[in-house]
């Protein structure tokens, strides 16, 4: 190995690069094949120039993250050697900025579903809870509607429950819809501030539309975004697909083990995935469970049903 290069830090971040019984320092070890050391006052990265500038992308990003006072956590240590693997350090152009900071891919997967959202006027996003598939979509819908680029950002999504009856919902449509948009709806006032997101909802802007209402509509100058798209069935699937009218691009998200319709083999998802998969214009986003962000027990967790399923032979 070369000569060590030696990054000064705060002893805060030296300790969140460091981690507890120095796992944190292990994993960025491991991505990069560099050895890092503690010495005080900040960390040590010895290894060839490639390896090593890999390696100070994680450092500094995560001590930037305890130097503003935020806890570093294992996945937080992990999204970083991805963001550096990837060169994903900058935020894809036209996202917008949050109220917790600037929208930005945190893991490959997540750069490559944001750049065909770019590139294609139809894509899928599929795979499991906490990779960021619909807040994505939600943000870079958010950024076409503030850029002027689109009229209307529409959001849908079947009405089923998971597992559960919940019975007659009170209200009118928008009350009736609300509960299983609450998701979609916390994205967008994150995105937009709540003020922004009642403005522009009240106007039309923003519309929720339940799958049934979509029928005989053309949807033009808009971007649609169909969540929870395993439980749409087959002919949902199709009638939703077909909606897309001029200037209008679609993200269709979902995770096909989490299907909640009574006959499974009828979700719309896979079998759209299926035929549509290499159309001009169609883009399929696969995440995996190592795009989860969203805690890293969310990721253990994910692992443990893959593992029971795969070793009884059937899906979840």
């Amino acid at each position: 190995m070369s000569r060590p290069e030696y990054i000064p830090l705060s002893d805060e971040a030296a300790r969140a690069v460091a981690g507890a019984s120095s796992r944190h320092a292990a994993l960025i070890e491991d991505a990069f094949n560099v050895l890092i050391e503690t010495p005080g006052g900040g960390v040590s990265i010895d290894g060839d120039a490639k390896s090593r500038a890999g390696a100070k992308l994680v450092v500094a990003a995560l001590a930037a993250q305890a130097d503003a006072g935020r806890d570093v956590t294992e996945a937080d240590v992990r999204v970083a050697i991805g963001a550096a693997r990837a060169g994903t350090g900058k935020s894809p152009a036209g996202l917008p900025a949050g109220r917790r900071g600037q929208v930005a891919p945190r893991t490959p997967g997540q750069a490559r579903y944001l750049d065909a959202l770019s590139k294609c006027e139809l894509v899928f996003g599929l795979g499991p809870a906490g990779t960021g598939k619909t807040f994505l979509a939600v943000a870079h819908g958010a950024g076409l509607l503030l850029r002027g680029e689109v009229d209307r950002l529409i959001v849908s999504r079947p009405a089923v429950e998971a597992g559960e009856r919940l019975g007659f919902l009170p209200g009118d449509l928008t009350e009736k819809v609300d509960p299983y948009m609450a998701p979609v709806w916390e994205a967008l006032t994150d995105i937009l501030g709540p003020e922004q997101f009642r403005r522009r909802r009240e106007k039309g802007e923003i519309e929720v539309a339940p799958i049934a209402f979509l029928r005989g509509r053309t949807l033009s100058h808009a971007f649609v975004i169909v969540d929870e798209a395993q439980n749409t069935t087959r002919l949902q699937m199709k009638m939703v697909l077909t909606r897309i009218g001029e200037g209008s691009r679609m993200a269709v998200t979902g995770d096909p083990s989490q299907i909640d319709l009574v006959n499974a083999a009828d979700s719309g998802l896979a079998h759209a995935v299926g035929l549509l998969e290499g159309v001009k214009g169609v883009g399929v986003n696969r995440f995996a469970v190592e795009d989860i962000v969203r805690h890293p027990m969310v990721e253990r967790i994910v692992r443990a049903y893959d593992a029971d399923a795969a070793k009884n032979g059937r899906a979840i």
